[in-house]
């Protein structure tokens, strides 16, 4: 066959593998152990599909400062406490809801940055993981932090999570459709 001949074939997309990743061992939904600083609080994240149907099927992953707001990562070179006690990092499939519960707590300020949770979202159909923030609604430093402030004021509510309840916040995550998340390019 001469190279013109050849005709590109649809890239393959991942999954539906993501909860044979997501074993006891390299599951993580709790960040915070019990002597961890801060307001402990449960984050559900919820993740649809265009149709709005959950997707069961999605692995979600997070990456936020301790409640001080200070990564525990090398490169992170704030003078602010670390707290040994707290992880940073979360890993956990949704289940036939949609949905998974994060045990943390709310991080606290990033420079400049309102406080906000790193998101990942890898599922069926997606070539490459989906990168979002979750911010709290309600949180004045919202108004102050440049990624947020950003994004249309008509679509900033994709990013906010909400609490009817105190220490209970819920996040949703549409992956198209009217009411889909913002997702930044990273």
């Amino acid at each position: 066959m001469k190279p013109d001949e050849l005709v590109p074939t649809p890239s393959q997309t991942a999954g539906p593998f993501f909860h044979l990743g997501c074993t006891q061992h390299h599951s993580v939904g709790r960040l915070a152990a019990p002597e961890s600083q801060g307001e402990r609080i449960s984050l559900t994240c919820r993740v649809y599909d265009g149709d709005g149907a959950p997707v069961n099927d999605a692995m979600i992953e997070i990456w936020q400062a301790n409640a001080a707001g200070k990564y525990n990562h090398p490169d992170d070179d704030q003078q602010k406490p670390v707290d040994p006690a707290f992880s940073g990092f979360g890993r956990l499939a949704t289940n036939e809801d949609g949905a998974c519960v994060f045990e943390t707590i709310k991080p606290g300020r990033v420079a400049d940055q309102a406080p906000h949770i790193n998101v990942s979202i890898l599922a069926r159909g997606l070539l490459k993981r989906l990168a979002t923030r979750i911010y709290f609604a309600g949180d004045a430093a919202n108004n102050e932090d440049a990624v947020l402030n950003f994004v249309a004021p008509e679509r900033r509510n994709t990013l906010l999570a909400q609490s009817k309840h105190p220490g209970h916040w819920e996040f949703e995550i549409h992956l198209c459709g009217e009411q889909e998340t913002v997702f930044f390019d990273v």
